[in-house]
């Protein structure tokens, strides 16, 4: 923006000086126009200084994380240096709640309810339609790479198979999704979220026949984890009400518009800390890795077939979409959300990531404050491409795992259960994971070859974050240009509707010098006889 004003003004200047001087003084007045190439590469380094920044952070810890590898460090060693790592994380999931909240509230209040409506319809058509898209890609992929047909030596993580997923029905697992959407306790959806577990309860046969039937019955526990479901949900729902009080609840609509814009100001400060963090962060989860000879050996096919995929998905089909209906270019769209793209890369968490992508869309690629804050938290909440894509290249590797030959039937089954289930996966690291039992439930699959896919989500959902984050910001640069375009339409129509009133001699008297040399009386006159000439 900065250059565009300088290059304004030199442009008035210069036809300021032209106007005054005479023609043989004119390249005297262009002086001025040339820039030393220093100043020009300071101010675009002052531009993108913390992007640069961020890059330099992500680089400096892989190269600091493969440096220290080679040390034999203690468990202890290894969490002291991911300790700065960890400060991003908590900093960025302190301020989650408050952002998300205020943000909807201060949105939903400020949209008319019918542009509301209309504003998340389109935003729920393009997370389907991309989600969709990105299950497709998985399962083409994964037919097309066929990861699961290699030889794999099950690879040894500590810990990994005390992390696998109770297997739940398909059925209870969708009713947990709409109970976490109306949370019984607002305080406690902050940190708990509801999940099912399951209890044996035996019966014994009344009719003197040793008749013992066992049944699964479903119970409700309340597990660690933020519910942003029904958080998001209350906000928007709560706006709404706020906006049909009138002027009762204005006070309110301020106080949630003050909160939310002291938050962001305190993002912007946190987003300043994001480099060193996300450096700490890559270079703790380097030295972490065991073994990763014979991790990438046995699994370097599924690897390779979830980054190609969100690659294609991320660098080509996103940007072609936006792309085709902006024609704007998406590179440069791109280019402006890096930092947020790059924390999400450092997080693997698309909660986390909120505070700097709204702050990114807002002030890199122009999409207004109402827009951003009331899409991209629904679209941190419901738009999981990357998530949606892994599960299915995971749920085809499985199935090639275990020699089971996937029918049509079972494919379709896959996609519309990813789709579906991607919807209610956490934002948090690993939150793909636990949906995923869910696919392989539906169609039958063994769901404790899952700790094989934990063994690698520490890398793939790296880039599953990156390619959720992305859609979300996408999906809010093509609602702006939605917004843009009806507004522009109805300023026309209105235009056109003053013109047909008003007739093109309504103006005229207006800029008459004859009128601006009279005085008041003439003058008041004036309309009036063009306004009985214009009914005439």
């Amino acid at each position: 923006m900065a250059e565009k004003i300088d290059m304004e003004d030199g442009k008035a200047s210069n036809g300021e000086a032209h106007l005054d001087e005479p023609v043989t003084n004119g390249p005297a007045c262009l002086k001025k126009s040339p820039e030393p190439l220093s100043n020009r590469v300071k101010r675009i380094v002052m531009a993108n200084l913390l992007v640069i920044l961020t890059v330099a952070g992500v680089i400096i810890g892989v190269f600091i994380g493969l440096g220290v590898r080679n040390v034999a460090l203690t468990r202890t060693q290894i969490i002291y240096i991911g300790f700065p790592g960890e400060l991003l994380i908590r900093l960025l999931k302190m301020i989650i709640i408050p952002l998300v909240v205020c943000s909807l509230v201060s949105g939903a209040a400020s949209i008319d309810p019918k542009a509301l409506g209309k504003l998340g319809g389109w935003a729920m058509l393009f997370f389907l339609v991309t989600t969709l898209i990105a299950s497709s890609i998985g399962v083409v992929m994964a037919f097309i790479l066929t990861p699961g047909s290699v030889s794999i030596v099950k690879p040894k993580v500590q810990g990994i198979d005390d992390d696998v997923p109770e297997a739940k029905e398909v059925i209870d697992s969708f009713l947990d999704l709409i109970r976490n959407i109306f949370p019984s306790n607002l305080v406690s959806a902050a940190f708990q979220s509801y999940a099912t577990s399951y209890k044996l309860v035996t019966k014994n046969g009344t009719d003197g026949i040793l008749n013992v039937t066992v049944e699964k019955v479903p119970i409700g526990t309340d597990q660690d984890g933020m519910n942003i479901l029904g958080l998001v949900v209350f906000a928007i729902v709560f706006g709404i009400a706020l906006r049909k009080l009138g002027e009762e609840g204005e006070i309110l609509i301020k106080f949630f518009n003050s909160f939310n814009e002291a938050t962001m100001v305190l993002v912007s400060w946190i987003m300043w800390y994001a480099p060193l963090g996300i450096m700490f962060l890559v270079a703790g989860k380097i030295v972490e890795m065991e073994d990763v000879g014979t991790l990438f050996a046995s699994l370097g096919k599924y690897i390779a077939c979830c980054i190609i995929g969100h690659a294609i998905h991320g660098f080509l089909v996103l940007p072609a979409i936006y792309f085709i209906i902006t024609r704007k270019n998406p590179y440069t769209f791109l280019w402006g959300i890096f930092t947020a793209l790059a924390t999400a890369f450092g997080t693997s968490s698309s909660s986390a990531t909120l505070p700097l992508m709204m702050k990114c869309v807002e002030e890199n690629n122009g999409v207004s404050k109402h827009i951003s804050r009331f899409i991209l938290p629904i679209g941190a909440t419901v738009n999981m491409d990357g998530a949606a894509l892994f599960q299915c290249v995971a749920a085809v590797f499985i199935a090639q795992l275990n020699n089971v030959s996937l029918n049509f039937i079972q494919v379709i089954t896959i996609l519309v259960t990813a789709t579906a289930s991607s919807v209610g996966a956490a934002g948090i690291p690993a939150g793909g994971v636990l949906t995923l039992a869910i696919i392989l439930e539906a169609v039958g699959l063994p769901t404790n070859d899952i700790s094989l896919i934990l063994a690698v989500d520490w890398l793939v959902d790296r880039t599953c974050t990156v390619l959720n984050v992305e859609g979300d910001a996408f999906g809010a640069g093509l609602l702006q240009f939605f917004v843009d375009r009806t507004s522009k339409q109805e300023e026309g129509a209105e235009l056109s509707d003053v013109r047909l009133e008003g007739g093109p001699s309504a103006a005229a008297p207006e800029h008459s010098p004859l009128i601006e040399k009279r005085g008041g009386h003439d003058s008041a006159d004036g309309p009036k006889t063009v306004l009985s000439e214009s009914v005439m």
